[in-house]
Order: structure tokens, then C-alpha cells, then sequence
């Protein structure tokens, strides 16, 4: 079972950079980073609202359950 971040895939899908976006939401590149990569062990409630709000779409565009 794991978790399947898709950051990645909604920052394509709206052409925005991982620098661009850390200046717009107020979190650190190597943090952001972090989280695209998949290797982040949680994620604030606040973090996921804000990269809503800028990616504009839905938590479950953004985190996938995979059962494997």
C-alpha cells in the first residue's frame, strides 16, 4: 500500500515551475521538492490546502492510494 504523490503531474498540467510555485505559496523549493519526489513522511492539512488553492484543484488530484 502507499501513497502516490502527483504534484509533478498538476504543476505540468499547469505549466507552472517548482521555483514559481514555491514563491506563490510561501514554501521553500528543497521543500517542495521534497514533497514532488514522493520522499515527504506527511503532509500539513495547511500545506495541501494552499497548493489547492494555487494548482486550483482537489486534494485527490494531488495524493493517490495505491493498493499494491
Amino acid at each position: 500500500m502507499s501513497i502516490i504523490v502527483n504534484l509533478d503531474v498538476m504543476m505540468a498540467k499547469r505549466k507552472i515551475s517548482l521555483n514559481e510555485l514555491s514563491e506563490k505559496v510561501d514554501i521553500t523549493p528543497a521543500n517542495l521538492s521534497i514533497l514532488k519526489t514522493g520522499k515527504a513522511k506527511a503532509i500539513r492539512f495547511s500545506t495541501l490546502e494552499v497548493l489547492c488553492k494555487e494548482l486550483d484543484c482537489q486534494p485527490g488530484d494531488i495524493l493517490e492510494f495505491r493498493n499494491d
